[in-house]
């Protein structure tokens, strides 16, 4: 990577959409949105509204499916100079291994994000990203069905991330990326009813980042694979946040939405943060907070 923004799945299409906005060869990676093996619909609407802080969205990984990314959407990837790391999903182990070893065949795939996190789907998902069995189970029969390093996104709706995290190393994930959206639900009082058409939906934004920065916290401390920090970053303190949590890098979601230059602006103030503050590289910040324990109030 030639730096360590990417932009998070589900929050920038298939790049083009924002090449009008900025190079997509500023970008440290670029994670496309969720692919399935056939093409997907999505939820019915309305599939998103803005909340305190953030947003809350039910997209249902609505996609045109294997076939037409690789005919269609990779050749244009193909120019960029940036990775690209295609998220998988699937309804069933086997749709993710045949989506695994398809995409590791096609040629210019950088890296799989495996989605084992979304909330907004009724099958697949996050209903394998629950369970350290099933997700060391999961991990490795795509490790033998397929070359590109593997990273494994991870739900922060479960009681111990961490035990989900050393699973899918245990599995033999190469990097883990998390967190994805937090379960929430909007109510449209004047209807009497729930606002998103799936009900529920994955609140991300502003408003997970205190979770999303203990949870990469505490996974970074016990795991010994990379970790790709992401939830509500904004702006570089935000970011900061992450690496000094143990992030390797951080993926760039909601505030594409707001700001869709900000990956470069991101880029250039890290530059300037560390030149002004003495450091040669991103690498002398990582995890900075994890030599701090806490201590006794008395």
């Amino acid at each position: 990577m030639k730096n360590p923004f990417l932009a998070a799945s589900g929050t920038f299409a298939f790049g083009e959409e924002y090449s009008s906005f900025i190079s997509l060869n500023d970008l440290g990676g670029l994670i496309v949105k969720g692919l399935t093996l056939k093409p997907c619909r999505g939820n019915y609407p309305p599939r998103i509204i803005e909340t305190p802080a953030g947003m809350l969205n039910s997209i249902g990984l609505e996609n045109p499916g294997l076939e037409v990314f690789i005919t269609q959407y990779l050749p244009q990837l193909r120019r960029y100079s940036t990775g690209v790391i295609v998220n998988i999903s699937g309804e069933t182990q086997e749709e993710y291994i045949v989506l695994a070893r398809e995409l590791s065949r096609a040629g210019g795939i950088t890296a799989l994000e495996l989605n084992l996190s979304c909330p907004n789907v009724l099958k697949g998902g996050m209903l394998f990203g629950t369970s350290a069995d099933t997700i060391k189970e999961l991990v490795g029969k795509i490790r033998d069905s397929c070359e590109l390093p593997l990273i494994v996104k991870l739900t922060p709706n479960v009681t111990d991330m961490v035990e989900l995290a050393q699973a899918a190393e245990n599995g033999g994930a190469d990097i883990l990326s998390l967190i994805n959206t937090l379960r929430g639900m909007v109510i449209d009082v004047e209807r009497r009813r729930p606002f998103l058409g799936n009900i529920t939906g994955g609140l991300s934004g502003p408003a997970i980042r205190p979770v999303a920065v203990r949870a990469v916290y505490e996974v970074c401390s016990s795991v010994n694979i990379p970790v790709i920090g992401m939830g509500g970053i904004m702006n570089l303190h935000d970011s900061l946040q992450f690496f000094m949590a143990g992030a390797r890098a951080v993926a760039v979601g909601t505030a594409n939405f707001v700001q869709p230059d900000i990956i470069p602006w991101l880029i250039s103030e890290l530059r300037e943060f560390l030149h002004n503050e003495g450091f040669h590289s991103v690498d002398e910040i990582v995890g900075l907070a994890l030599k701090y324990r806490g201590g006794d109030v008395c």
